[in-house]
């Protein structure tokens, strides 16, 4: 899949939060990185031989969102993409954080009391109780 535009990329984003929810367990992987694609690199020289990209404008934004691994049993897996323009980033950012924490809260927390039972259960054995 390409980039999306926003409102599609917001859309989409909404629909993966919603399938989290109706499931037990998963994953969904948010990033974000600069787009610096085409942008020539200054060549390597004997004094730099790694150089850096240094821009004197702002590059846009890449933002992803994925839901974790995809396997055979499992739902397919869905990439999603969207590039953000630097004037765009506050309106985008405003509309990104209110949608994450919608989805986010209904989401149902991580059941650790097999990994706190196991835990507590080494601590018992490895170390003697004092009563």
């Amino acid at each position: 899949m390409g980039v999306l535009t926003h409102d599609v990329f917001f859309a989409k984003l909404t629909e993966l939060f919603i399938g989290r929810r109706a499931k037990d367990h998963g994953a969904i992987s948010l990033t974000q990185k600069r787009y610096t694609h085409g942008q020539a690199l200054p060549p390597p020289s004997p004094e730099n031989p790694f150089p850096e990209l240094h821009l004197d404008s702002p590059v846009p934004l890449l933002i992803r969102a994925t839901n974790g691994k995809g396997g055979e049993k499992k739902a397919k897996k869905v990439k999603l993409s969207t590039l953000v323009e630097p004037a765009d980033l506050e309106a985008f950012y405003s509309r990104y954080a209110e949608v994450c924490k919608t989805g986010m809260a209904a989401l149902k927390p991580r059941d650790r009391t097999k990994r706190k039972a196991k835990a507590k259960k080494k601590k018992v054995g490895g170390i003697a109780q004092v009563v």
